[in-house]
């Protein structure tokens, strides 16, 4: 029998549930490695030891080297590792996260890849959003105009209330300094909600790529959740601290832990799973479970895995 080398493997039905771990952790300039069963974060100022398992996403900003032992135990553990860039303002990769099971993936496309079934999801992120508003008729074009004219109304009731002055939504990706401290903080903090929403998701074995309303980008789905949230995280958050803040502090670093005490009790990522369940159609009680690998088989039934078949077979 082989000795068992460093920590045993976790199991999946050790983990920690989605909504028990921390939302989101942002580290740049900084080398990772692992002992025993947490990560240790080392920068200038010291080092630092985080329990992976309780790290919903790991964002992975410049100047990080990660060592292959903190990425297998990451791995293990279910973490969502994203790089970033500067500021996490941008998005350029992601790891491997938990979930075995394409069940959930299975459901997603089989919505997405029909007209009437897609249009009733997107229908539902709509009625999420206007409480006690019938809109089971209204068409894409209609849904969008009604959602435009909503996030218009969010921006300027934030800009009166907090005394920041709002045009409009201007921000280049490339170019993260580029624009005022509004705008600056919106795409800091929304970039944090896409990490967390992306964790969720890859979480529950569903393609981040398969949007409803949000379509042709790898991401699509996780701009379709995080749309659910930002009238009520993203954008408060982000005036708050434009309204409070000097033009020559870090307004990335910022909202960013900004963001992150918002989350911090793991009630938004409770809520992402439901909310995603209820779009679904998925029942609530329905847990990510261990693999179960199967060949697809032409007479609507699935085939054992790992047996040598014959052509009768």
């Amino acid at each position: 029998m082989d000795k068992q080398v460093g920590a045993k493997k976790t199991e999946l039905t050790e983990l920690p549930r989605i909504g028990d771990r921390v939302s989101f952790i942002y580290v740049e300039h900084a080398r990772i490695n692992k002992i025993d069963s947490a990560i240790t974060v080392t920068d200038y100022r010291g080092q630092v030891n985080i329990p992976v398992a309780m790290i919903g996403v790991l964002l992975l900003g410049p100047g990080t080297d990660i060592s292959h032992r903190a990425m297998e135990l990451i791995g293990d553990t279910g973490t969502s590792v994203v790089w970033v860039g500067e500021r996490g303002v941008r998005h350029y990769a992601h790891g491997r996260a938990l979930a075995h099971s394409t069940r959930f993936l299975e459901k997603q496309a089989k919505l997405v890849s029909n007209t009437k079934t897609r249009l009733n999801v997107a229908r539902r992120m709509y009625q999420m959003r206007f409480p006690g508003e019938d809109v089971s008729k209204l068409t894409m074009q209609q849904l969008r105009g009604r959602e435009g004219a909503r996030v218009r109304n969010v921006y300027r009731h934030y800009s009166k209330i907090t005394g920041v002055e709002w045009d409009r939504r201007d921000y280049d990706p490339d170019d993260f300094d580029n624009s005022n401290l509004v705008n600056k903080a919106l795409s800091a903090a929304n970039v944090a909600l896409y990490g967390v929403v992306h964790s969720v998701i890859v979480a529950l074995g569903l393609s981040p790529g398969l949007g409803f309303v949000h379509t042709g980008h790898d991401l699509s789905f996780v701009y379709d959740i995080a749309d659910l949230y930002k009238a009520e995280i993203t954008i408060p958050i982000s005036f708050e601290i434009a309204a409070s803040i000097e033009e020559t502090e870090d307004v990335g670093a910022i909202t960013r832990r900004r963001v992150r005490d918002e989350m911090v009790d793991g009630k938004i990522m409770n809520q992402i799973v439901k909310d995603i369940q209820f779009l679904m159609e998925v029942q609530a009680d329905e847990e990510i479970k261990t693999e179960s690998l199967n060949l697809w088989d032409d007479k609507n039934r699935l085939a054992k895995y790992g047996v040598s078949y014959k052509e009768r077979d």
